[in-house]
């Protein structure tokens, strides 16, 4: 390997070092919903969004509050020197796509038959640190 492309492959890899990302696939919650919840937290900091998913009722925030923690682990894996508490990490991103889509047959009168969706969704959240820019 050349030098130039190693100190390239080094400077990514610690870039990548200040980033770290959970997914979660095929929830069995429509996309509409889970979306509703990750509005709540997006561009937060790691703390007030663990507690505002805490404290929500819906049933949606107890699924993100599982992978944000899963996020925040593996950012503690990649920095184990690191303190999440002084690293100021926020929620740089948070995505909810559509999943796979289970088709169901629902009696219908006169002999007809509705079509019920039930839908599932990928959840990915992507954390990062505060830049000093910044303030929230």
């Amino acid at each position: 390997m050349g030098v130039r492309k190693r100190e390239r492959a080094e400077g990514i890899k610690e870039a990548n070092k200040q980033v770290a990302f959970a997914k979660l696939n095929n929830c069995p919650t429509s996309p509409r919903k889970m979306r509703l919840v990750a509005d709540l937290v997006r561009g937060q900091k790691v703390e007030r969004a663990l507690n505002i998913l805490r404290f929500s009722s819906k049933e949606a925030s107890r699924k993100l509050e599982k992978l944000l923690l899963s996020a925040i682990n593996n950012w503690e894996q990649k920095n184990a020197e690191g303190n999440v508490a002084e690293a100021g990490l926020i929620i740089k991103e948070i995505r909810v796509d559509g999943g796979m889509m289970l088709k169901r047959l629902r009696p219908a009168p006169q002999g007809r038959a509705h079509r019920i969706r039930k839908r599932s969704n990928h959840v990915t959240i992507v954390l990062g640190q505060l830049d000093n820019t910044q303030s929230n």
